[in-house]
C-alpha cells in the first residue's frame, strides 16, 4: 500500500511505517492511501464471524492489515492484541452497542484509560509507535494538540514508552477541569503540557507551523498523533465496521452514522469506511454553536473562523472553526486533484475560506451528499442540557453533551433517513460533570479509575501564542533530558 500526499499527488509515495513516523506531509497536505481496499460481502461475513468469536483486537488486525504491508502480520495481530484488552478498555466487547429505539443506536466508544473515544487510535497508535521505533533504533517526539481530549489519550497511550516524548498543547482556560486534571496531573518524564495562550485553531496552527520546518522537524524528529497522522483514523475505520457489524444481522443492510466532530477526524474515518465498501447509507456531522462544518454541508460555504469567533460552549471538544481532516474528503470529492485542494487549503482558507462554486463544479457537492452521503445539523447549549436529561429519563442512558450533539442532530434528520443511525459516543459524562448536573440535578458517578484524578498535582507550562516559543520550548526539553 502506497500513501500520497493530498496537495501533491505525484510525488514520490510512501509505505506505512513512514508516514506512521512523519504525520505531516513535507508539503503541509495529509496523506491517504493511493487506493482504497475494497470490502467484499465474502470479506464482511468472515468479519462477522470473526468478532463473534475473537472479539475486537481480531477484527483490528485484518483491517490493518489491508492497509500495512511492511509490518509482518503476526506482529500487527500481537499489536491489536496488546492495544485492545481489558483493564486497559473496561469493557470486554471493546466499543459495545446500545439501542435506544427501533431506529437509533449509541457505538460506545469511551471504554479506555481516559473515558473518550480518542483512546480507540491512541491505545493503537502507542504499540505503532513503539514498535516501529525500536525496530528503527529510533526516537520520536510527538507534538500535538487538543481541544480536550486528544491530549489525554495521546499522553495516556504514550506515557513511559521508550524513544517517545509528548508536547502536547492545550488552548488555556478552554478545558474542563477533569479534562485539565487528566493531562496535567501527568508527571511522566516523556509527557509536557503546555497551556497556550489561545484557542484550539491556534494551537493547530502551531503545530502544522513546527511541523512545516523541515530543519527544525528532522533535527527533533518531529512527529504527530493528531488525527492528522493517518494511523489515527485506520484505528477509527475498525470501529465503524465493528458497530456496522453488532447492529445488522445481513450485509445487504445499510446503517447511518452520526458523528459529534470539530476536526472532521472522526467522521472522515466513517468516509473512508464508506469508500472501502462498508454499506453506510448517511454520515451526519453534528456541530455545535461552531458549526463551520454545518454551514458547508447545508450551503457549499466553508469559512472558517477567528479565534475571536469561536465560541466556547459546553461541548468543548468540538469548539473547532478549521477542520484539518476536511482536506481529505475534499481530496476525494474533486477527484483527487491535489493542486485544486492545494489551492483551496494552502491559500483559500486563510483568505477566508472558499464556496461550492470553487470546487470545480455543482457535481462535487452532489458527489458529497449523494455518494459520499454527507448530512448536518447543529445544537445549542439548551439542545444539549434538555438532550441529556430527556434520554436519561426516557432510556436510563446518561450522555455527555458531545454525544448529546450526536443524539440531537439524529433525532432532527431521522425522518429523512430510513436506516438505522448509530450515534458514537464520544467521552463519558464524568468529564463535563457541570453540565451533566445542569440537565439531571446531580453530578455523574465517577467510575472507580478515577477517583483520585483530581486531587494530583499539575504540570503544564504556559507558554504564548508563537511557532518559535514553542520550538524553543520543545529544544530545551529535549536538550535536558538527554544529558
Amino acid at each position: 500500500m502506497d500513501y500520497i500526499s493530498t496537495r501533491d499527488a505525484l510525488a514520490q509515495p510512501r509505505s506505512f511505517t513512514d508516514i506512521l513516523l512523519t504525520g505531516l506531509s513535507p508539503d503541509g497536505g495529509l496523506f491517504m492511501p493511493a487506493v482504497y481496499p475494497s470490502i467484499s460481502n465474502e470479506l464482511l461475513d468472515q468479519w462477522r464471524e470473526l468478532l463473534l468469536d475473537d472479539g475486537y483486537a481480531a477484527l483490528a488486525a485484518e483491517v490493518l492489515k489491508l492497509y500495512v504491508d511492511d509490518i509482518p502480520e503476526a506482529d500487527l495481530e500481537a499489536i491489536a492484541r496488546r492495544a485492545y484488552r481489558t483493564p486497559v478498555f473496561a469493557n470486554e466487547e471493546i466499543v459495545p452497542v446500545t439501542r435506544l429505539n427501533d431506529q437509533l443506536h449509541i457505538g460506545h466508544l469511551s471504554e479506555g484509560p481516559t473515558a473518550a473515544f480518542k483512546d480507540m487510535a491512541m491505545q493503537l497508535l502507542g504499540e505503532l509507535f513503539e514498535y516501529e521505533l525500536a525496530r528503527r533504533g529510533e526516537e520520536i517526539n510527538i507534538l500535538g494538540a487538543t481541544s480536550g481530549d486528544t491530549g489525554s489519550s495521546a499522553e495516556y497511550a504514550m506515557r513511559g514508552r521508550d524513544g517517545i516524548r509528548v508536547f502536547m498543547l492545550t488552548p488555556a482556560g478552554r478545558m474542563t477541569p477533569f479534562q485539565q486534571a487528566q493531562m496535567f496531573g501527568l508527571d511522566d518524564p516523556n509527557i509536557f503540557n503546555i497551556a497556550l495562550d489561545g484557542v484550539f485553531d491556534d494551537c493547530q496552527d502551531v503545530v502544522k507551523a513546527v511541523s512545516a520546518d523541515a530543519a527544525f522537524k528532522s533535527k527533533y524528529s518531529i512527529g504527530a498523533v493528531n488525527s492528522i497522522n493517518f494511523a489515527r483514523l485506520l484505528a477509527q475505520v475498525v470501529y465503524y465496521i465493528a458497530t456496522y457489524l453488532k447492529v445488522t444481522e445481513t450485509n445487504d443492510e445499510r446503517v447511518s452514522f452520526c458523528v459529534p466532530t470539530g476536526n472532521f477526524g472522526n467522521v472522515c474515518a466513517g468516509h473512508i469506511a464508506k469508500q472501502m465498501g462498508l454499506p453506510i447509507d448517511r454520515l451526519i456531522v453534528a456541530t455545535n454553536e461552531n458549526d463551520v462544518l454545518h454551514d458547508f454541508f447545508a450551503n457549499g460555504e466553508y469559512r472558517p473562523r477567528s479565534a475571536a469567533e469561536t465560541h466556547a460552549t459546553s461541548s468543548p471538544s468540538m469548539d473547532i472553526s478549521k477542520a484539518s481532516n476536511f482536506e481529505r474528503m475534499l481530496f476525494d470529492a474533486t477527484l483527487r486533484n491535489s493542486d485544486l485542494t492545494a489551492e483551496l487549503f494552502a491559500n483559500r482558507v486563510k483568505n477566508g475560506g472558499f464556496a461550492a462554486s470553487d470546487l470545480g463544479g455543482e457535481e462535487v457537492m452532489e458527489r458529497i451528499r449523494g455518494e459520499f452521503g454527507f448530512a448536518s445539523g447543529t445544537s445549542t447549549h439548551a439542545d444539549r442540557v434538555a438532550t441529556i436529561k430527556r434520554v436519561n429519563d426516557e432510556f436510563g442512558v446518561l450522555v455527555d453533551p458531545h454525544t448529546a450533539d450526536g443524539v440531537h442532530v439524529a433525532e432532527q434528520l431521522a425522518g429523512e433517513v430510513d436506516t438505522p443511525i448509530v450515534v458514537l459516543e464520544t467521552a463519558l459524562p464524568v468529564k463535563f460533570a457541570d453540565t451533566i448536573a445542569e440537565a439531571i440535578g446531580k453530578a455523574p458517578e465517577v467510575p472507580e479509575r478515577f477517583a483520585d484524578i483530581m486531587d494530583a498535582e499539575r504540570h503544564v507550562t504556559d507558554l504564548p501564542n508563537d511557532a518559535e516559543a514553542v520550538k524553543a520550548f520543545i529544544a530545551d526539553a529535549i536538550e535536558a533530558t538527554n544529558v
